[in-house]
């Protein structure tokens, strides 16, 4: 069993999708297909159930993908371990995150971790609008940015998953779905979305902001997505209502918004990004680093009738 066949096993266990599998890793979903088929002949075992809408692990797979693991990701570590003593790579890097939800509540201790390792690197933080983002990212202005998914966009390589945490959505205080304590995608034709047309790519925005409810009924939007300060200041006054994660109280506040369960929605998960055609050691290095790291663990779903922030 070779070890790209794991990482491609270990990517399909999170991502359990063959097409985001193949982004992820730049190979082919042919390719994946095959490192799956040529895993599972070799095991004895079907390791995924797959339909034309859903793809999950079995019982098997589960079992391998809990054994492999540590095991893979010690290997990571011994080539980080490896780089440090080697004298690692030096450099700056600038790192763009969307909002600080992006990159998770841990994300700071990462690139803590990463700059006592390294110690020649030297990580700069940056918030990188929406809007604005990619475009600094495709210049140069930035090394990588932390975004959410799905992107798929030419030229720019995704990498590990930082964050991956069930929906919310910011009401206003008081609101028809405040009271109930929960909400569904089918609820969003009923108020209306921040327009981020222009602002986000659009195969993130039909996951993360849709534009049609369940039943197929259009969801209004109203305004432009903005920094966090303007977001939450449309929803406290019910001006909006904005899918996001629960993290996102942990950095921003207003005393008139509260989070709630988006109960139906896909979670939401972000991840680190950068230009394929503009690698350095530094990037390398924090890539491989920020892949030996647990996911977030998701703050998931606050309780009903959460406390505004």
């Amino acid at each position: 069993m070779e070890l790209r066949e794991i990482e491609v096993f270990l990517v399909l266990s999170e991502e359990l999708h063959f097409g985001r599998t193949a982004e992820r890793l730049h190979l082919s979903q042919s390719r994946v297909s095959q490192s799956i088929q040529a895993m599972e002949s070799q095991v004895g075992g079907r390791l995924f159930e797959r339909t034309s809408r859903r793809v999950r692990l079995t019982a098997l797979g589960a079992q391998l993908r809990d054994g492999l693991r540590p095991g893979f990701d010690q290997i990571h570590r011994a080539v980080a371990e490896a780089q440090d003593a080697a004298g690692g790579p030096s450099g700056e890097l600038r790192i763009g995150l969307l909002t600080l939800a992006a990159g998770g509540p841990g994300f700071d201790a990462v690139v803590g971790r990463f700059e006592q390792r390294f110690p020649a690197c030297q990580v700069e933080v940056l918030e990188a609008f929406p809007g604005k983002a990619l475009e600094r990212l495709r210049t140069g202005e930035l090394d990588a940015l932390v975004h959410w998914l799905p992107l798929r966009q030419p030229g720019i390589s995704v990498g590990p998953v930082l964050v991956d945490a069930a929906p919310v959505l910011a009401v206003q205080v008081g609101h028809p779905l405040a009271e109930r304590g929960w909400a569904s995608l089918e609820d969003l034709g009923d108020h209306a979305l921040l327009d981020a047309e222009g602002v986000l790519p659009s195969e993130t925005i039909n996951e993360l902001m849709p534009r049609f409810t369940p039943a197929g009924r259009p969801i209004p939007r109203r305004g432009r997505e903005g920094r966090m300060a303007e977001v939450l200041s449309l929803v406290a006054r019910g001006q909006v209502v904005h899918p996001t994660v629960a993290s996102v109280g942990d950095h921003y506040s207003h005393p008139a918004v509260v989070l709630i369960p988006l109960r139906d929605a896909p979670r939401r998960r972000s991840a680190l990004v950068w230009m394929t055609e503009r690698p350095n050691p530094a990037l390398h290095a924090f890539v491989a680093f920020a892949a030996a790291q647990p996911t977030d663990p998701a703050l998931d779903e606050p309780a009903t009738g959460v406390p505004p922030w």
